[in-house]
């Protein structure tokens, strides 16, 4: 096997500890972006000779801390759901820079197939129906409820917009919880065959493990989709309307533009890293699935695509 071989600026950088800095990624709570965060860790670390440290953090916080220093690395910014963050942080104050090598990505709602064959809950529409919202009824309180995402997620956000767009927000309970107990809750659905309604997305792992039926709705509209966030407005329910589908997403690093002039070959790295759809979902899928530690997982993905990493490193 062919090592990944370093240019002896950073060689020589890799053998002096004093210049050896930390870089800190921020990781958000959702596995493409963990895993995505564990192989940019091993490449800086193997490759750059500087030693890095994972962080927990949300989107706003990891954008903050971007933009004020003591955080250098976003792995994951979907777009447009991080549109308000990206404008303020990439378009007005320039401290943040995007890789333009976005991942594409579907997000929607989606039930396990036989809900959609048998029950015929096939349209986002059905669920504004009292009769056809009451199958998700998991507590028997009469009332259906419906996954939207996790706490944190600017798509959490947009789903309840999308739900008051609909309707659904009058007759189905809009969870969120983290991603592991709502993928626990539909793994015992199929296995029961119990009817269950979430937010799902690509890429992701769940469209491996079962057999899905995404809900048709009305093609993405630009003039009708007024999506307000609340970081940008108190207000933002009340004065905002999505009902259609969701554009074509793209998820892309983004990472601290003082990296250029502190770290150009962190920067160069990160400006140049790409992935795709069923790469990244083979990943989770490993993570979450097959429950591979991330960091030796990470190890193993980069020896085994040396030519894909060396071509982030020289470009």
């Amino acid at each position: 096997m062919k090592k990944l071989m370093m240019t002896a600026a950073v060689a020589m950088m890799a053998a002096t500890p004093a210049m050896a800095q930390e870089i800190v990624i921020g990781v958000p709570n959702w596995p493409s972006v963990r895993v995505t965060a564990h192989v940019l860790e091993v490449v800086i670390e193997d490759n750059l000779g500087l030693d890095v440290e994972l962080q927990n953090g949300t989107n706003p916080i990891v954008f903050e801390a971007m933009d004020k220093g003591s955080m250098q690395v976003h792995p994951e910014v979907w777009m447009p759901n991080q549109t308000n963050l990206h404008n303020t942080y990439v378009e007005e104050k320039g401290t943040v820079l995007m890789n333009p090598n976005g991942i594409p990505a579907f997000q929607g709602m989606c039930v396990p197939k036989f809900v959609a064959d048998e029950l015929g809950v096939t349209k986002i529409e059905d669920l504004s129906d009292p009769d056809k919202a009451a199958l998700f009824d998991s507590n028997g309180d009469g009332k259906g409820e419906i996954w939207i995402g996790a706490s944190g997620w600017a798509s959490t956000n947009i789903e309840k917009i999308r739900a008051k767009s609909y309707g659904y927000d009058q007759t189905l309970e809009l969870l969120e919880m983290d991603e592991t107990l709502a993928l626990a809750a539909l793994d015992a659905a199929v296995e029961q065959k119990k009817p269950y309604v979430f937010f799902c997305y690509t890429p992701h792992h769940m469209f491996a493990l079962h057999e899905l039926a995404v809900l048709e709705e009305p093609a993405y509209d630009a003039a009708k989709w007024n999506v307000i966030q609340p970081t940008d407005d108190p207000a933002w329910l009340e004065k905002s309307d999505a009902g259609v589908a969701w554009d074509l997403a793209y998820l892309h690093v983004h990472y601290a533009k003082a990296l250029e002039e502190s770290h150009p070959d962190v920067a160069n790295l990160l400006a140049n890293v790409k992935l795709d759809t069923d790469t990244v979902s083979q990943m989770t899928y490993a993570l979450v699935v097959e429950k591979q530690d991330p960091a030796e997982f990470a190890k193993n993905w980069v020896a085994e695509n040396e030519d894909t990493v060396l071509e982030w490193l020289s470009q």
